[in-house]
């Protein structure tokens, strides 16, 4: 028979050294080992409930001094990057000592099982829980990015799902690094999980789209159940993971291209930030299109009933001019008023939209503000190409009203005219209209 030790004593009966680390911390059993390091499963004796903590020790016999060292740097690099790391999905660090010439880490015991046991017991991923994974992690690697911090070791074992609730947890930030000037430029030492790591890893560089990259591959994992080494041809040097999914688990396309793209491998061709991926994973708002406005009568009280007679008619010249006085008494101005960027931006949508359409509608959509602008934007907003285009040769003509065509053969956006345009960079107030149009037509 052996003696064993009594759950509340301090001292080993057979050797006596302390059972407890700091005079608090009460090893319960062992959790698991690396080659620098044992993890350990404690309780915290200072707090009446006694609440369970995950305890790393830095274990570094049958290594060399330089690995030694490099190890020892790392283990304190990931208690400074835990303690400044505070977020719900990261663990809390709870101490940092030193004790009989060991280095020892105590962190938030996270209750749960890692990504890769969770594959093991539930099978591989449907597209619905990868985008929900994507949803519920890309905000803590925008979190720790923002804070210049690369974790450098995502993969499905240090991505613990939190039970009760079901929350991700990011672990394991052992080997984390600063995002610095000298990343970009300097070659370090290589850390991380091989079948996880970008290109660039390979070579002791990291960059946030680094951890995106082996996000992707996580998830690429986690579909198909298959070593990511596997999910690579060599020979044509790319991914072929949708090979591996299971017949009866389809992915989306549009899943499939925000997958590839994390898993670029050149850097240009990756997403640069979380930022970036979680803007592509939102559902893009379908705009609703405005109903055309069929009233003759805007809420500031203008009648438009004789612009629409004239338009009916083609009377062309006279609803070009009708339009001015129009767009006068939309702004409040006397008569033949000219117009500067303030007013465009200040004319009021519904009169616009009047004018616009009533103009589109008699010349089956040739002539109008809409068709104005898109002529504008495919002429590269380039204002001299537009005059060109729509025929505003106004330089040749002594008279404003000569220098137009007030004929339904005239160029495509010739008509209404912008003699109302004030100031000399006429230009300005396409961009302004283009952009008033966009707002009021909700584009």
């Amino acid at each position: 028979m052996y003696p064993y030790n009594l759950d509340d004593a301090r001292f080993c009966v057979k050797c006596g050294s302390t059972l407890l680390l700091k005079d608090r911390y009460r090893v319960l059993s062992p959790i698991g080992q690396g080659g620098f390091g044992r993890t350990f499963l404690a309780v915290d004796e200072h707090i009446p409930s006694k609440p369970q903590c995950v305890i790393k020790q830095l274990h570094l016999h049958q290594h060399s001094d330089s690995v030694g060292s490099k190890a020892m740097e790392l283990f304190v690099q990931e208690a400074v990057r835990l303690d400044q790391l505070r977020h719900p999905q990261i663990p809390q660090l709870l101490a940092h000592f030193e004790q009989e010439n060991q280095l020892y880490l105590v962190q938030e015991f996270i209750q749960g099982e890692t990504l890769e046991q969770e594959l093991k017991h539930q099978g591989v991923y449907n597209e619905a829980k990868i985008r929900q994974l994507l949803k519920d992690l890309l905000p803590v690697l925008e979190f720790i990015h923002s804070r210049q911090v690369i974790h450098r070791d995502i993969k499905p074992s240090n991505i613990m799902r939190r039970q009760p609730g079901g929350e991700v947890v990011l672990i394991d930030f052992g080997v984390a690094k600063y995002l610095t000037s000298t990343v970009l430029v300097k070659t370090g030492t290589t850390v991380g999980s091989p079948e996880y790591m970008p290109p660039e890893q390979t070579r002791g560089k990291v960059l946030p789209a680094s951890d995106l990259y082996s996000f992707g591959v996580t998830c690429i994992y986690l579909l198909t159940g298959i070593s990511p080494f596997d999910l690579f041809d060599v020979t044509s040097d790319r991914w072929i993971w949708r090979d591996y999914l299971p017949h009866n688990n389809p992915i989306s396309g549009d899943l499939g291209e925000i997958i590839d793209k994390l898993i670029q491998n050149p850097l240009p061709r990756r997403y640069k930030s979380a930022t970036e991926v979680i803007a592509a994973l939102t559902p893009k708002a379908k705009p609703i299109a405005p109903q055309p406005i069929n009233k003759l009568y805007s809420s500031t009280g203008i009648d438009y009933k004789q612009l629409n007679n004239l338009l009916a008619v083609q009377k062309w010249q006279q609803a070009n001019q009708l339009t001015w006085d129009l767009m006068c008494q939309a702004l409040s101005k006397p008569l033949g008023s000219y117009f500067f960027i303030k007013d465009i931006e200040n004319m009021p949508c519904e009169d616009l939209r009047i004018i616009d359409e009533l103009w589109a509608k008699y010349s089956n959509g040739k002539f109008g503000f809409s068709s104005q602008v898109k002529i504008y934007n495919i002429c590269d907003c380039d204002y001299g190409q537009f005059c060109a285009a729509v025929g505003w040769n106004l330089s040749k003509s002594s008279s404003l009203t000569q220098a137009l065509s007030f004929r339904l053969s005239a160029p495509a956006g010739h008509l209404p005219s912008h003699f109302w345009s004030g100031g000399t960079q006429l230009w300005r107030h396409l961009s302004a209209l283009d952009t008033k149009l966009k707002s009021c037509y909700n584009r």
